[in-house]
């Protein structure tokens, strides 16, 4: 049966460490937006659109609505849960898998693997428990950086590789929607409008618009002490006043400080220790007008 080690913690308590840092402004790096049960997107907005024809997906979906997920997704060319009724749904699925026999550990992060002849033979969690184990999933994300450095460490091949970064660019949703939907505006059975917008520069390299959040807020979600970062967040209604998306950029290896396999973390470090203190020092982030940008 499966094992899943979480270094945050439960739902609950999760969303409690959550809206005490984002009311105090203290962090705590190992229970926050980033990690936890559910991972980042306990808190975004629950789009589901993964632009892919696999059989599979509606067994997934109908696992969420199973779950507590609105079974309009089932059907919606453009399905979201949104965050208020996610929480219910990755609680319920935990809930699922352990009535099945698997286990579920929060609190647990892995701070080292045993290794013998080139075979995972345990996992160090905790930095003094030992699990042993003969297959180990790392599903990490892009925020478990002292697990990167663990597997560099261990002499793992790492590869650096070519990703995005931004801003989150806010407008009022009103104007969205006159934009998209013109003279129909309004009308209640439309809801709010999304957009998606995407420019290739003749260098190679693009800029784009993701994980669009209409009726939403931009949040906190830094998982490092000193260091800012941003996401979008949308309740299933998306009915807040104002609409973000990301607006980013895409940069290579070639971008980085050195050729080194973790120099794209450094790279991610620099940008946001600096909007750290341009906000203030108190993980708000420093805004400012498009046009001033």
């Amino acid at each position: 049966m499966p094992l899943i080690l979480e270094r945050g913690e439960d739902v609950d308590k999760r969303t409690e460490a959550v809206k005490n840092f984002w009311r105090t402004g203290k962090l705590n790096p190992q229970c926050n937006v980033q990690f936890g049960e559910g991972g980042a997107g306990t808190f975004s907005d629950g789009k589901l659109t993964t632009l892919i024809r696999d059989l599979r997906c509606r067994k997934v979906l109908e696992e969420m609505v199973e779950a507590g997920a609105p079974e309009e997704i089932i059907y919606s060319h453009k399905p979201h849960v949104g965050t208020d009724i996610l929480r219910t749904v990755v609680k319920n699925i935990r809930q699922k898998i352990e009535g099945l026999g698997g286990e579920v550990r929060f609190g647990a992060r892995v701070t080292g693997l045993e290794i013998n002849s080139n075979r995972v033979m345990g996992v160090i969690v905790n930095d003094s428990d030992r699990i042993p184990a003969e297959a180990v999933i790392l599903a990490i994300g892009h925020s478990a950086r002292d697990t990167f450095q663990m597997l560099y460490d261990l002499g793992t091949k790492l590869t650096p590789k070519a990703f995005s970064m931004g801003v989150r660019i806010e407008h009022p949703q009103q104007l969205i929607d006159l934009a998209q939907y013109k003279q129909f505006a309004g009308h209640p059975r439309l809801g709010p409008a999304e957009y998606k917008l995407s420019y290739h520069s003749p260098s190679g390299r693009s800029a784009y618009t993701f994980c669009m959040c209409p009726g939403g807020v931009v949040v906190a979600a830094a998982s490092e002490e000193g260091a800012v970062v941003t996401n979008g967040m949308s309740e299933h209604a998306r009915n807040e006043a104002n609409a973000n998306s990301a607006l980013l950029v895409s940069v290579t290896p070639g971008d980085f400080p050195s050729k080194h396999p973790l120099a794209g973390v450094d790279f991610q470090r620099k940008w946001e220790q600096r909007a750290f203190q341009l906000g203030g020092g108190t993980y708000q982030a420093p805004a400012q007008l498009v046009g001033d940008f």
